[in-house]
């Protein structure tokens, strides 16, 4: 079922996008409907829906508004931009906004609704797959260093305006060359896929877990003071070495991971030093004959 919400706020002008459904030679559809702006932009931030039908004027407000306002909060759910106008300049504001498709009301018709619809859902799905792409790593389909990099940096942006901690734990697979050099590299790439997805599993929804290097990967830890990371950061390197990981062809490996852990703005000022305090403590992790976390503020003093 296609779940698709159509957002106007005439009620006259969703029973005419109905009785056009209902002339579809495709479907099935799930239809709801929203009749103010902020009940609209509630739903769609919610992404229930594979895609809207939004209206332009919506009362006082605009559908172009509500588009940047629900692109800002990372709504990515296709949208099929509606006006009884047919001037060009809507046009282009509306894709310029991040609408999808433009559909004049008066021009409407049950087989271009319908082949709009489909065009949305396509395009929406291709650009997902091009965002995933740009910002995941291949393998893990964790984030990838580029995409860690962007968060970090927004999310070190956000605590300091709104005066909250921000807890970073950067991990390391113990010994992983000699795990390459004994099972391959696709016994390597098995060991990695199962270390992140365990590892995505000992967080929280609004955390991120990223990729950044070989066997290198890092926790961001929003809203998390340093003792609460070092708590994540234990609970992951317990779940690294709780089952042995397959590494192919029936055989099993023992894996630990060591860890670094620094805060927001307790051990650094900034998303980089952030991540240096973090490393640093890893290094110390390791000096200390691995499968531990060391805090930033128990790494002791070194090069």
């Amino acid at each position: 079922m296609i779940k698709v919400l159509v957002i106007d706020d005439d009620r006259l002008q969703f029973r005419l996008v109905q009785a056009h459904f209902r002339n579809f030679r495709g479907g099935p559809y799930e239809l709801d409907w929203s009749d103010t702006y902020e009940d609209g932009l509630a739903r769609l931030v919610a992404g229930a829906y594979a895609v809207c039908l939004l209206d332009f004027r919506l009362g006082d407000r605009d559908g172009l508004q509500l588009i940047r306002e629900a692109a800002a909060k990372g709504c990515l759910t296709p949208i099929v931009f509606l006006t009884a106008e047919s001037s060009e300049n809507v046009d282009i504001q509306a894709m310029e906004a991040g609408a999808l498709d433009f559909l004049v009301k008066s021009e409407i018709t049950p087989r271009l609704l319908e082949r709009s619809l489909r065009y949305a859902l396509k395009l929406g799905d291709t650009l997902e797959a091009l965002r995933r792409l740009a910002t995941r790593d291949e393998l893990t389909g964790l984030l990838n260093r580029r995409e860690y990099d962007r968060i970090l940096a927004e999310e070190e942006e956000r605590a300091r305006r709104f005066g909250h901690p921000l807890g970073l734990a950067v991990i390391d697979i113990d010994r992983f060359k000699a795990i390459n050099d004994a099972h391959g590299h696709p016994g390597g790439d098995a060991v990695l896929k199962e270390v992140a997805r365990r590892l995505a599993g000992t967080v929280r929804t609004v955390d991120r877990v990223a990729r950044i290097g070989g066997e290198e990967f890092a926790l961001i830890l929003v809203q998390t003071d340093g003792p609460s990371a070092l708590e994540v950061a234990r609970r992951a390197l317990s779940a690294v070495a709780e089952n042995p990981v397959s590494a192919g062809n029936g055989v099993r490996l023992d894996v630990t991971a060591s860890a670094g852990v620094a805060s927001f703005p307790a051990d650094a000022g900034t998303a980089a030093e952030l991540f240096a305090a973090a490393d640093k403590a890893l290094y110390a992790a390791k000096e200390r004959g691995r499968r531990v976390a060391v805090p930033a503020w128990e790494a002791r003093e070194g090069p």
